[in-house]
């Protein structure tokens, strides 16, 4: 009987909120579902006040509710979510959260809570179960933002982010014990007092993006996770001089004004180290490599000692042995100090991108066996030495990008000791590809590029090297799924043979501006069986490589050429019906014989990128080829389906006037004419 009645009370209960009859009603105006309701962008000026009494979560964002009052929410007892934003929101009355004191997530971003944010904080006062709230975009100043909040000590997570912030002390957020996360972004602080975060023990992610902060100095959260400091004006980082354990893992401090590499803390967790868009570089060569100091001044008339060494050499020894992110892409770097690696025993991705350097020498000590992705890309690098002896290799780099620097040659070993690499792009340096016998330039390096044998190799960029005729096993023991040859002019002058080691795997292929012509000694595509991208533009090819037909392409360039129509049937085999894009512009097509491109414009599942680039040749007149005037179309119609008529209205006149002319020349001269056949026949007197 106890547990009838207690099975009998739920039930009443659940009915009584609004809930049991309807799980899955429609409002008047909200759309409702299980407990939430969603009222968003209805143009409401007020709560609906007739939504079920059991609803948990409230949707009014993009609404006109200037005014929360205090009987607004008084029958949603069980609200636990209310969003508000982009109400225009200017107060809230100091009982309107009375009735609704289970909401846990408060979001009012983008109002303008600036206005009576005195009354408003004495209401969400009223909020003990509070663990989120969003102000952010709210025009609200350090003050404002300090007075909402004080005695907010349930919140874990607080964005004020979008605000009119500009300066930071220990009296803005005090009695958070438990806060985690806090959002700051897109305001304009440029100062953080000293302790302005030491209350804040539970902060693990602290986001201070989008501000004008010029530096930071004895940086002391231990306990904080990620921050995220990008976007100011910061020119160093100095972590606190002391041997306490950071907890940070992630740091970004991209697109700054940092000049030096920063201090970071002595034990340290970091594994995300964002660096890029700064103006960092090493200035110990500067000083002789002799331990001078420098005296760093902050704004707030701080003064730091630092030495030239230290500003280096403290991140070199197992401090930053969990590193598995470090990106100095877009900085000054005109060298790396030596066993700048060491220690580094986790480093995964590393970007160097876009600096100034001219060498790099990667030392036997600096194991960098976790290293799978190394971008070296826009430097002026002539020489790379990776000391890739017995004991030393690189054994997990998948993505080596080499492109835009003065390389002419690689160590001959780089491939057999990267077992592993799939992706390498050497685009825009000065190289050769070694011919079947490379000669060495001494120290086991080569004047040439050796992959021959790199079987773990998929794809290799080599567009814009200048590359000369390409000999006729540069790729042999590849497995290529991926090659770029692209604005090599001569590299392809003799032909495709030197594609013929890898033609059986390759699938995407870009031959755009290699030479390719009519007069190419060998322009046969019938071994390349998977090639599913192909891209000869930019070539000077005058008629489509009938090797091309039996392919199962999906993808084709075929701009900037020279051809003048294509074959009608190329487009109902095999590859018509593979076929999904094709770009075809710039080539002096003939306006008369543009049969094939009504074929291919049929079929629906093949897509002209570039229809609207299309033209075609017509009385030295460049017209549109999808939109040929009717004139031109009679005009070709004539001339295609007429000329036989055409040859004969040429040739009949003619003939006719070669027969009148015999005739005349016979009557003329028909008894003297006579006369000779019947001497040169007369019979025989016997």
């Amino acid at each position: 009987m106890a547990l009838i009645a207690h099975s009998i009370f739920l039930c009443v209960v659940f009915l009584d909120t609004g809930w049991g009859s309807k799980p899955t009603a429609d409002h008047s105006v909200c759309k409702t579902e299980k407990r939430s309701a969603d009222c968003n962008g209805r143009w409401l000026d007020t709560v609906p006040a007739d939504l079920p009494a059991g609803t948990e979560e409230l949707l009014l964002d993009a609404n006109a509710i200037q005014t929360l009052r205090n009987a607004s929410l008084g029958q949603y007892q069980f609200l636990q979510s209310l969003r508000l934003c982009e109400n225009g929101l200017e107060v809230i009355e100091p009982g309107a959260f009375l009735a609704s004191r289970r909401i846990s997530f408060l979001f009012m971003a983008n109002n303008a809570l600036f206005m009576n944010y005195s009354m408003t904080a004495a209401a969400l006062w009223s909020l003990p179960a509070l663990r989120k709230l969003d102000l952010s975009g709210n025009q609200l100043t350090e003050d404002m933002m300090a007075t909402l909040i004080q005695q907010l000590s349930s919140l874990e997570s607080l964005s004020v982010a979008r605000n009119a912030i500009m300066r930071l002390d220990d009296s803005h957020f005090k009695n958070l014990p438990y806060l985690k996360e806090l959002d700051l972004q897109q305001n304009y602080i440029f100062e953080i007092e000293i302790g302005a975060f030491e209350s804040l023990q539970g902060l693990q992610f602290l986001n201070l993006a989008y501000n004008y902060m010029p530096c930071i100095v004895e940086f002391d959260l231990t306990q904080l996770r990620i921050l995220n400091a990008s976007n100011n004006r910061i020119e160093w980082f100095l972590a606190a001089d002391n041997d306490s354990a950071f907890k940070l893992e992630t740091l970004d401090l991209s697109h700054n004004r940092l000049l030096f590499f920063p201090l970071l803390p002595r034990r340290n967790k970091l594994q995300t180290l964002l660096l890029t868009h700064n103006k960092i570089s090493f200035y110990g060569k500067l000083f002789n490599d002799s331990e001078s100091t420098l005296q760093l001044q902050s704004p707030y008339d701080n003064i730091t000692n630092v030495t030239t060494i230290n500003l280096w050499e403290e991140i070199s020894y197992g401090v930053l042995s969990f590193l598995s992110i470090l990106d100095m892409s877009w900085n000054r770097l005109q060298y790396l100090p030596e066993r700048f690696f060491e220690g580094m025993a986790s480093l995964g991705h590393l970007k160097l991108s876009h600096n100034c350097l001219e060498t790099l020498h990667i030392h036997e000590r600096e194991s960098l066996d976790s290293l799978v992705d190394l971008d070296l890309s826009y430097n002026r690098l002539s020489n790379l030495q990776m000391n890739l002896g017995p004991g030393m290799s690189l054994p997990n780099l998948r993505w080596f990008n080499l492109s835009t620097n003065r390389l002419h040659g690689l160590q001959a070993e780089i491939f057999t000791h990267t077992p592993m690499i799939t992706t390498v792009d050497l685009s825009n340096n000065p190289i050769e590809m070694c011919a079947l016998h490379g000669s060495t330039t001494g120290a086991g390096s080569l004047s040439c590029i050796d992959i021959r044998n790199a079987g773990s190799l998929r794809n290799l960029y080599l567009a814009g090297c200048n590359l000369k005729v390409l000999g006729s096993h540069v790729f042999r023991g590849t497995f290529l799924v991926q090659l770029d040859l692209s604005d090599n002019p001569s590299a392809l002058l003799s032909g495709l043979l030197p594609l013929q080691d890898v033609a059986p795997s390759l699938q995407v292929l870009s031959l755009r501006n290699t030479g390719l012509s009519a007069a190419s000694i060998n322009v046969d595509f019938s071994a390349f069986q998977k090639l599913k991208i192909l891209d000869l533009s930019e070539n000077s090819l005058a008629s489509f490589p009938e090797s091309l037909i039996g392919l199962r392409l999906s993808m084709l360039d075929l701009r900037r050429n020279c051809l003048h129509t294509l074959p009608q049937h190329a487009m109902q085999n095999p590859l018509g019906k593979s076929l999904h894009v094709i770009y075809l512009s710039r080539n002096p097509y003939d306006c008369c014989s543009l049969g094939w491109w009504d074929v291919l414009r049929s079929f629906s599942t093949v897509h002209i990128a570039d229809m609207s680039e299309v033209t075609c040749n017509y009385s030295s007149r460049l017209i549109n080829a999808a939109n040929l005037p009717e004139l031109v179309l009679l005009s070709c119609k004539w001339v295609t389906t007429d000329i036989i008529l055409l040859y004969l209205v040429l040739v009949l006149p003619t003939c006719f006037a070669l027969l009148v002319a015999f005739a005349i020349i016979f009557l003329t001269f028909r008894q003297h004419i006579l006369q000779m056949v019947k001497i040169r026949y007369r019979s025989s007197p016997y």
